[in-house]
């Protein structure tokens, strides 16, 4: 049996163990506002024991990444785990983190460690931490989405010497997000706080506009819909001479244990698809959506986006173009019967 110190882990399991959880939410409630978020408290023993021993018990620090975690989640995770949760942000051009919630170097003869705790007195989430020794950041204006670097806000550009020098044999794509200056666009919207910290807030990259005028960054809309239960993963899809958004579903199989059938008869059971889009639907209303970002139609997939079916990046990254043509004869269904 595996007994890890230290955890990397995404944000979708994070989720999923805050939603099995939830029923202690009014004995976390205590503590995150008693601002006890240790390991040697009463409730700690009573109640999150079982949470830490159901990943060996040992955990000393967790890393998060690769997609944004909601405040709420985070929060509880440290509570219940009671260990150091940090949240990273970066991109495998930058060799992957170039902020962290935080930080320190430890060092030895032998290894190097990258040890990360809580700066002093602050237990806030929310962000992502401030910028690593090896980099430098700029806000840049994105005005169609109302943007400003006067405002603390605007596309996060990055430079220094962890920045890559370009995409292998592809001048092209490398135009399109490192400028002549050496600034490499990320494509995310931050936000400065006022004690130092940057929050990702929003997403430039795979934006379009929709037939009303409003625009819609896609991937900012999936990350709040894989908070649904039902939701293991999600493919937001628009067009321009469209109103509305739709999408792909690939259901969470743990979720439907206790309904009849296999998972490839349920994705095609109208009832379940209501209940999944229902869902979806509350869970965006929670997460701040517009009424013009929540998506008006889904169909079910029973197969997981993957790098074996080339659905997915290496680094888990939707594939927007694949995704595409994979499931083509689904949204033009969905937009037809939307007419």
């Amino acid at each position: 049996e595996l007994r890890p110190t230290v955890v990397p882990v995404v944000p979708r399991v994070l989720n999923r163990l805050y939603d099995k959880v939830c029923l202690v939410f009014i004995i976390f409630l205590y503590k995150c506002f008693s601002f006890v978020i240790r390991s040697d408290g009463f409730f700690d023993n009573l109640v999150f024991k079982k949470v830490r021993e159901s990943m060996g018990g040992r955990v000393r620090l967790m890393v998060t990444g690769s997609a944004p975690l909601s405040e709420n989640v985070l929060t509880f995770v440290r509570a219940a785990m009671g260990c150091v949760v940090v949240e990273g942000y970066g991109q495998t051009e930058c060799v992957a983190n170039y902020l962290l919630s935080v930080f320190f170097f430890l060092f030895s003869t032998i290894f190097l460690f990258l040890f990360q705790v809580s700066m002093e007195g602050d237990a806030n989430a929310g962000h992502v931490g401030m910028v690593v020794p090896a980099a430098s950041i700029k806000l840049v204006d994105v005005p169609e989405l109302g943007y400003f670097a006067k405002d603390d806000a605007g596309e996060v550009c990055i430079k220094g010497p962890i920045v890559f020098r370009g995409y292998y044999k592809n001048e092209e794509m490398t135009k399109e997000v490192l400028d002549e200056d050496g600034w490499l666009h990320t494509g995310d919207i931050g936000r400065w706080l006022k004690e130092g910290t940057l929050k990702i807030v929003d997403r430039k990259k795979h934006i379009f506009k929709l037939a009303q005028g409003e625009y819609v960054a896609p991937e900012k809309i999936e990350n709040i819909y894989v908070r649904s239960k039902f939701v293991a993963q999600s493919f937001v899809y628009g067009e321009s001479l469209k109103t509305c958004l739709i999408a792909i579903v690939v259901p969470d199989a743990e979720s439907h244990l206790q309904l009849t059938g296999t998972l490839e008869e349920l994705c095609k059971n109208k009832d379940v698809v209501k209940m999944v889009l229902d869902d979806m639907v509350a869970v965006g209303k929670k997460g701040g959506l517009f009424s013009f970002e929540q998506v008006k139609d889904i169909r079910l997939s029973p197969v997981m986006f993957s790098v074996e079916n080339d659905l997915l990046t290496p680094t888990l990254k939707s594939k927007r173009p694949k995704l595409k043509a994979h499931f083509a004869a689904e949204l033009a269904e969905m937009y037809s019967k939307l007419v």
